[in-house]
């Protein structure tokens, strides 16, 4: 009777730590999610900086320039774009299509010496590099986070436990196509 008491002893305290486990394992699965969705909203309040500085570098460039409008079409396209979507990748989507026509409108004034001189103009690129700065620091940290949870549920016992709870792997942030390749403007 007493070995009985012992073996039930064993198993049911294997069992409880069987649980503790998997409640900790969820718990700290809720928690790497919760970061990355954080981490996401940081991003998308540089983005929002981003958008807010662009329009005024926009209108200082028109009214400087006034040709190109196919880029200024572009910005206000990919704005509204970024605007309507309602997922991380259709977010991403759309910024990477911004930042294709933004970079366009940076050739076009560093192209143009009395555009590039211009005060307003010095003030906005100055404030848009520093954004483009932050964008990328709160991106470089939202793929950390992503990698840290990735990890998490690949390995062992993350690869059996994470699907049962329905976690499932997180995209990463990563550069267009067209981030690699210099624009070409022509006039």
């Amino acid at each position: 009777m007493k070995n009985l008491v012992v073996i039930l002893g064993v198993i049911g305290l294997i069992v409880v730590l069987g649980v503790v486990a998997v409640v900790g394992f969820y718990n700290g699965l809720v928690t790497k999610t919760t970061n990355i969705d954080g981490q996401w909203a940081q991003v998308e309040t540089q983005y929002q900086r981003r958008f807010d500085l662009i329009p005024n570098l926009v209108n200082t460039v028109k009214g400087l320039f006034g040709q190109e409008q196919k880029v200024f079409g572009e910005i206000a396209e990919a704005r509204t774009r970024y605007s309507g979507a309602t997922s991380v990748d259709g977010k991403v989507a759309a910024a990477g299509e911004l930042e294709g026509a933004l970079a366009r409108l940076l050739v076009i004034v560093e192209s143009y010496p009395e555009i590039k001189s211009d005060a307003a103009v010095i003030g906005l690129m100055d404030e848009l590099a520093g954004t483009e700065n932050r964008v990328a620091v709160e991106r470089r940290r939202f793929n950390d986070l992503v990698k840290d949870y990735n990890t998490t549920i690949k390995r062992f016992p993350g690869n059996m436990l994470a699907p049962m709870f329905g976690f499932s792997e997180r995209a990463f942030f990563e550069a267009v196509e067209e981030a690699s390749t210099a624009p070409e403007v022509e006039f």
